[in-house]
């Protein structure tokens, strides 16, 4: 695990180290066991390395036994061992224990088409001397991220975007036409960037430089075809034995391993599994808010706690009221892009505390997308009883819903917050419904809110539902949330909240034969009536005890939405307020003055819209502007003084 970041000049003149090391010197938290480069004239690649496996041979970048191949990986292949003996019988030769160099040879025997042959989770770039050819990759979910620049002289790429602005005639500049993406989503999805000039590489993705051209494509796509030829409880063996397998698979290492457990379903397993091939007792790690109503319903402490016991793991926990004023500067820095999810608040939270102990932690994300645990899922499931009901009483709902109030950090507010989101859209075609519910902003808003509204912005979520290669409608929704928010959003925030504390994060639920296995199954069986998770859940029966099979769904956050009102209103007003506003010379005022207005009377639940808002101002002071994020920290405690 570890940083990558690359240089190549289209004119041939030779990169320079002291670039390379400023990329480096950025990205240090990723990797600050080891750093290493290599420059083949117009070509230097380079690392910054946390040591996980092979620590004392590790050092990256590798090369093959005659040198004519080199290599920068980030991340892990877990099937390296088997891989490694294959190569061996074939003769080739291994100088390292790392798990990165069979890329090498893989390359060597198989050409591009190794990438399909690795599981894991990684980035990786690959200079060919002998065809004067780089390549670069990253993993099939993108659970790792890359950003490129090419501006026809070079093309450079990192694994976070800050190490690109270290390049000189690179600036912070904002992408303006990504910003309406970004408050329609509360996220930025790929290959978009919010800085200028940077993008994303998508993940499954390969781009090659060769002869001064540059070729980019996609090498592996989620399956399309559903398989209706087993059972039920074929598919309750199938998925119980590969999420097994990928568990043991992951917990590979030569350092501490530990695991995050929330008591939900999927990190339950997670460490149920761990705790069935390990020896020693899992370290698990849980935090909990302390506070009043809305700071209970995010704390999931009980839950963890029964699993912990259950399995005898050896269990810590963080209770915390977060000082979001502190923290949101510094972890927007290591973010790289605003997001509106506050997700990555509690990530960074529990991974500094989980570091404290150990360098490789496992996650349950990619659960919710794979089988159906999200209650946005169960939209069709409801559309289609609703839609049974005489008309007029359909009319009589639909005319209610926009008077129901909203807060999701109350029981009943959010109850009717769902009644409100599902009697809204009821009527509408399943991919517009659906697009209602993972909106933060709808699109009519943003153009409302737009000072420079733009006609031609992109449609992630339109472009992946022209391209979900299915017409069963709830896979549909996972092949859209796979295509999008899980890895510009969830893996996103994962991935660089755990890394700005130097601990590696891997997730089980997210092995590509898992992944799938799942996209082939028929979703019949994935919701089973109003039960989300239904076939994971049957193969977890003789695992996991039914209070944690059956517990009520929490999201991983925080209540930004209560605190919104309270002990941050004076932080919201004063980040937007008019002359800030007008300053940036993105929104109009009366439109951000009515959310919050919305949000204060309970008339909407703006928590994501604000945060979105509130997050691009706070990520502009940073970046725009130039400034510390402790000297932006500063000035956020100042408004609330």
């Amino acid at each position: 695990m570890c940083g990558i970041h690359g240089i190549y000049r289209f004119d041939g003149q030779a990169v320079a180290p002291e670039m390379l090391s400023a990329m480096g010197n950025v990205t240090r938290h990723r990797g600050p066991d080891d750093e290493g480069m290599h420059i083949d004239g117009a070509c230097g690649i380079a690392m910054r390395r946390l040591s996980i496996i092979d620590l004392a041979g590790g050092h990256q970048p590798l090369s093959n036994v005659d040198e004519t191949l080199w290599l920068v990986c980030n991340g892990e292949i877990y099937n390296y061992r088997e891989l490694r003996a294959e190569l061996q019988a074939k003769g080739y030769h291994f100088k390292t224990g790392s798990d990165s160099e069979v890329l090498l040879h893989l390359y060597d025997a198989e050409g591009d088409d190794f990438v399909l042959r690795l599981n894991g989770m990684f980035d990786f770039a690959l200079w060919d001397i002998r065809r004067r050819r780089l390549l670069i990759g990253r993993d099939r979910l993108g659970v790792k991220p890359l950003y490129l620049l090419h501006d026809g002289q070079r093309l450079a790429f990192a694994t976070e975007a800050k190490a690109l602005l270290a390049l000189p005639g690179v600036s912070a500049e904002l992408n303006r036409s990504a910003v309406a993406s970004y408050l329609h989503l509360g996220y930025v999805a790929a290959p978009d960037c919010i800085f200028k000039g940077i993008r994303k590489l998508p993940p499954a993705t390969l781009l090659a430089v060769e002869n001064g051209q540059v070729h980019e494509w996609r090498y592996w796509q989620l399956p399309a075809r559903i398989d209706h030829g087993l059972s039920e409880r074929e598919w309750i063996d199938r998925v119980r034995v590969r999420l097994e397998e990928s568990v043991r698979m992951q917990m590979v290492s030569d350092v501490p391993i530990g695991a995050f457990l929330s008591g939900g379903v999927d990190s339950s397993a997670v460490v149920g599994f761990m705790a069935k091939h390990s020896v020693q007792p899992i370290r698990t790690y849980a935090i909990g808010f302390v506070g009043g109503e809305a700071e209970a319903l995010y704390n999931e402490l009980p839950y963890a706690r029964r699993v912990a016991e259950l399995f005898g793991t050896q269990h810590r926990e963080i209770v915390v009221r977060p000082d979001v004023v502190s923290l949101l500067p510094k972890l927007l820095w290591h973010m790289d892009e605003p997001l509106s999810d506050t997700a990555f608040i509690t990530t960074f939270l529990v991974s500094e505390f989980a570091r404290q102990d150990v360098k490789v932690i496992l996650s349950g994300v990619g659960g919710d997308e794979l089988f159906g645990g999200y209650r946005r899922y169960l939209g069709e499931h409801y559309a289609q009883q609703y839609r049974r009901l005489p008309g007029w009483l359909r009319r009589s709902a639909a005319s209610i819903a926009g008077r129901l109030p909203a807060d999701r950090h109350s029981g009943l507010l959010n109850t009717l917050r769902l009644a409100k989101g599902f009697l809204s859209s009821a009527e509408m075609n399943a991919d517009d419904r659906y697009r209602s519910y993972l909106q933060v902003l709808d699109r009519e808003t943003v153009s409302a809110l737009m000072m420079q509204p733009d006609a031609g912005q992109a449609d992630p979520l339109g472009l992946a539902f022209a391209g979900a290669g299915t017409q069963d409608t709830l896979n549909r929704m996972f092949a859209v949330d796979a295509e999008t928010q899980l890895p510009d959003d969830l893996l996103l925030l994962t991935d660089k909240m755990s890394m700005a504390v130097s601990l590696e994060c891997r997730v089980p639920l997210l092995d590509h034969q898992l992944v799938e296995l799942a996209a082939s199954m028929p979703a019949a069986f994935k919701v089973r009536g109003g039960r989300l998770k239904h076939v994971l859940k049957e193969s977890l029966s003789d695992l996991l005890p039914n209070d944690i099979l059956n517990r009520k769904k929490r999201g991983f956050g925080t209540p930004m939405g209560a605190w919104l009102k309270k002990e941050l209103a004076p932080l919201l007003r004063r980040l937007l307020a008019p002359e800030v506003v007008q300053r940036r010379g993105l929104f109009r005022q009366p439109v951000v003055d009515r959310l919050i207005a919305d949000h204060e009377a309970n008339r909407a639940d703006g928590t994501d819209a604000l945060l979105a808002l509130l997050n691009l101002e706070i990520w502009s002071r940073i970046y725009l502007d130039h400034r510390d994020p402790s000297d932006v920290a500063a000035e956020l405690k100042s408004y609330l003084a």
